[in-house]
Order: C-alpha cells, then structure tokens, then sequence
C-alpha cells in the first residue's frame, strides 16, 4: 500500500473517494494504517542533531547592539524545508540565558542550520528571526520568536508561522501566531499576526501553531490550494481550520480535532508540521499531551508527556475527519528526549521534509535540542 503524495484532488481515482467517504469518521488506528506517513525511525549515532552553542552569537538591536549567546541554553521546536540551493534547512527555536530558569522565561529566536544529507547540520552564527526595532516589536519583545512551521510555494516564496512572544510588566506574558516571508531564507519581512485583518475575536487573542496544507510537486511538498483556497491546521488545546488566499491573511475556521480522555492526547492536541495532501486524503501529523493517567490519561504514558499522533482527512473537504491513531506512532524512549528542561518527554513534531524517496520528519526533544526521523515514502 502506498502513501505517496499525488496532484491536487481533482485527478483521484472515483475508487478511492468511494473508499474515503465510507470510512467511518470517528474510526480509530494503531500506529501502523495504511494511509500513515511512515514508520519513522531514528537513524544510528546522529541525534541530536542541533544542540545549544555557546560560540552561536549575534548583536541583538533590542539591546543597543549588545553581543548575545543567542543559542546557549536550548535549541528545540524545529521547522524544515528544501532550500534554495536544494540542501535541507532547518529553522529552529533558540533560547538564550536571559530571563528566569523556567520553561518560556528566556528570549526566543529562530536560527538556521543546513544540510547535503538531512542528518548532520551547520548552523550560521546569527539567528534568522529575531525581535528587533520593527513593527512587530511590541508582538516579539522580550519572550522572542517561537516555533516555527514553513511551506515554500511554487514560486519560491518561503512562508513561516511562528509564535510571537511578548512579555513585559503592563500587558504580562501572551502571544499570537504570525507570518513572514522569504525568498532567501536569511532575510525575512514579518507580516503580524496571521489572524489579525480576518479573525475577529481571535485577532486578539492567544493563537499558536500553524501548520499549512501541502502537495508533492516536483519532488518536494509545496503549498497547496484546494477548492479555490489555502488551509491550515492550527492551534493548542483544538486544533482548527483556517483558510487563506495569500497564506498571510488568515480567516479561522471550526474545530476540528479535540482531545480525548484515556488516550496519549488526552490533555491537549496541538499542530504539528505542514500537513500533506496524498492519494488517501490530507495526512495531518499532530502532538499530543497525556493527561495525568490517574486520571483521564493514558496509563502506559507519564503525565505530562508530549507524542505524535496522525489523521487522516477528506480530499475534498478538509473540515472531515476520517480516521484517526488510536495511539501514539512516535514519542520519547531516547534519553535526549526524556531529560532537558521539560521532564516528562516531548517528542514535539514540527518539521517534514520529501527528498529523494524519503520522509524527514525534524522535532524537538524536552524542549531543549533537535533530533530527527526518517521513514521510506512507501511502506514496505
């Protein structure tokens, strides 16, 4: 059975629609159904593959040009992409030692690392996003950037959500999911909130990660339109549809994923990378935490615990959900992904990457490094 993307919707086969819509919708899978991208493993003796630099340093302009170890205390929560020059690039979630010792009290900023294999990355010595004297000042200062998730689009036009965090005494600690936008991949025009112009009461209030709709073409996943419009998978606790005709103005959507008592995701779902259009209907890959299992948890997971689950929705109408993991296809077994700042276990899925036959898929590991999966595009 294959899970190798395919063109938009219109070229399925009437067999395999038939098949989706008499898929029950609440129906629930183990981790190995046909439709899943996968089986991920981790490859021998790489992970984790970006890990806190002090050597990584940069003049911040929010603090007078001040020389900062923007990557000293953790590097997690990674996006990918193909890059310009075909190499693989991950844009990843840096934490410097400012602030109090405590998971979200330090200034975030989004760095860059590149690739020829996928495995063994460079980063460059100064972060890609960052806060600085801009129009987004007051969205970014002094929590940072945070979280990234990118599509490119056919013409090259890099586009990223990320979190903008703000923190300071009048307004306290919030903030919103944002977009900006690259051709190069180093130089970035940032375009405010993504719910802003169309989102009504979620124009103001806390909203976080977006993960937009994709396709295969030409042998990489690229920004993909059904029914006339772009779509995103987003948010923390549901997660919900939006819809875009731009990818930079987003009008919010319905629920249409929730939490459930007794499984790995009984605490919250939350997005995770680009979702992927295939010939099975639209592959969304989401993280989910486990509720304390003495509780309304799963009890063969920590409380706590950050893994990954899969669902699969229509071709042709992205609000309808089809099938679904009955539990978790990755989560932390990994010393890295167990110890760090955060405790329990996080396997926090962000980055997928096609390349030459193979899925990348790029995570953060307890809020503190990077480590990456693979899996052959076709099932075995």
């Amino acid at each position: 059975m294959r899970t190798r993307p395919h063109p938009p919707p219109t070229s399925l086969a009437p067999l395999i629609i038939a098949t989706l819509l008499l898929s029950a919708s609440s129906a629930l899978f183990g981790a190995d159904a046909a439709w899943m991208l996968g089986p991920f493993t981790r490859p021998a003796k790489v992970n984790p593959i970006i890990k806190p630099d002090k050597k990584l340093v940069f003049a911040c302009p929010m603090n007078d040009g001040k020389q900062v170890q923007w990557a000293a205390l953790h590097t997690f929560n990674p996006a990918a992409v193909i890059g310009p020059d075909g190499r693989i690039c991950v844009l990843y979630r840096a934490e410097d030692a400012s602030g109090k010792m405590v998971i979200g009290g330090h200034t975030s900023r989004i760095g860059l690392a590149e690739s020829d294999d996928g495995l063994h990355f460079v980063s460059r010595p100064a972060p890609v996003l960052f806060p600085a004297d801009d129009s987004q000042k007051i969205n970014e200062w002094s929590g940072g950037c945070e979280d990234p998730r990118i599509v490119v689009t056919e013409d090259g036009t890099y586009v990223m959500t990320y979190y903008e965090h703000y923190r300071d005494s009048e307004r306290g600690n919030g903030g919103r999911l944002a977009i900006a936008t690259s051709k190069d991949l180093l130089t970035w025009e940032k375009h405010g909130p993504a719910f802003e112009k169309l989102g009504g009461d979620f124009a103001r209030k806390r909203t976080k990660s977006g993960a937009m709709l994709t396709r295969l073409l030409n042998g990489r996943l690229v920004a993909a339109k059904l029914n006339g419009k772009y779509w995103m998978y987003w948010g923390e606790g549901d997660i919900r549809l939006a819809s875009s005709d731009d990818l930079i103005n987003w009008n919010p959507g319905p629920i249409v994923l929730q939490k459930r008592p007794g499984k790995f995701d009984s605490s919250l779902v939350e997005g995770g990378p680009p979702a992927v259009l295939t010939e099975r209907g639209i592959v969304v890959i989401y993280n989910g935490r486990n509720a304390n299992p003495a509780k309304n948890g799963d009890p063969s997971l920590k409380d706590g615990v950050y893994s990954g689950g899969q669902a699969l929705f229509d071709a042709k109408d992205p609000t309808k959900l089809l099938q679904r993991t009955d539990t978790p296809f990755y989560k932390p077994q990994e010393p890295y992904e167990r110890t760090g700042q955060y405790g329990s276990g996080t396997t926090f899925l962000e980055g997928l990457v096609y390349r030459d036959g193979q899925w990348f898929l790029y995570y953060g590991c307890a809020d503190s490094f990077v480590a990456v999966a693979v899996a052959p595009a076709e099932k075995p």
